[in-house]
């Protein structure tokens, strides 16, 4: 009680302090979720965002200097994922570690309690990392890249991070924790399905909202669901819209609405 105690002060005095001009202008510019926010939606962000960069170790890895715009920018995709839920920031998240490309790891086995988001028995190239009570590892390109391009589907904060919350219950199933006993059932009947039907239209080479990794395994089906739903919210709700519904309530967002006033 008294470590909380102490870190809601901290986070309340930091809060008496304004937002960084220059850090709104970065989220005006290089994220494109941002724009999409209604007017409360933006404060709720920019605190939030003010809070992660103060409280999380950002490394700078490969020789990438960090600056500003690549704390701020992974923050805000971050940040968008509990904009609306009841949190603690992420609070198993120590450390983020950014490179500056793509990261080709040396051949290792999986640890017991990891997630990698691309297989890692040779030596993979990879975007992005989630570890169980472990680091993000991120690459800068690809983090900028879909800051500012969510059409294109792909956003390796938004991946990386619903590994996080999917670990929150220290297990990486594809299932958050949830309130009451009706989600679990009404989550495992929807998302089984789509996961599924996901690998059947994969294995014809058809074309949907959720990338083809999804149907690696539950976990990364979730990942890849929650990337469609920020991204590419109106296609996702046209071509899958139960697992939409599933995760509207999950998220107690609606980016679809979000992009159609937008338009």
């Amino acid at each position: 009680m008294a470590l909380q105690w102490l870190r809601e002060r901290r986070r309340k005095k930091l809060l008496e302090e304004p937002f960084p001009d220059t850090w709104r202008q970065i989220l005006r510019e290089r994220n494109a979720h941002f724009a999409w926010l209604d007017d409360a939606e933006r404060t709720q962000l920019c605190q939030l965002v003010q809070v992660f960069v103060a409280e999380k170790n950002f490394q700078g890895c490969g020789g990438l200097e960090l600056t500003d715009e690549i704390r701020v920018t992974i923050a805000a995709d971050a940040c968008l994922l509990v904009l609306a839920l009841p949190h603690d920031l992420y609070r198993s998240i120590d450390t983020i570690l950014v490179y500056p490309t793509t990261v080709v790891q040396p051949p290792r086995a999986l640890g017991l309690m990891e997630v990698a988001t691309m297989p890692m028995g040779g030596g993979m190239p990879i975007l992005g990392e989630a570890h169980m009570r472990g680091p993000v590892i991120l690459t800068w390109d690809a983090v900028r890249r879909g800051a500012r391009h969510p059409e294109r589907g792909h956003n390796v904060v938004i991946h990386e991070f619903a590994h996080k919350l999917d670990m929150l219950d220290s297990q990486a199933d594809g299932t958050p924790p949830l309130e009451a006993r009706a989600d679990y059932a009404r989550w495992a009947q929807v998302c089984s399905a789509s996961f599924l039907a996901l690998r059947e239209r994969t294995e014809r080479g058809e074309s949907t909202a959720l990338d083809p990794y999804g149907a690696t395994n539950e976990a990364e089906f979730f990942a890849v669901a929650t990337e469609a739903f920020f991204n590419v919210p109106s296609r996702l709700r046209r071509d899958e819209p139960a697992l939409y519904e599933v995760l509207r309530g999950f998220y107690r967002q609606d980016p679809a609405s979000r992009v159609g006033a937008a338009v």
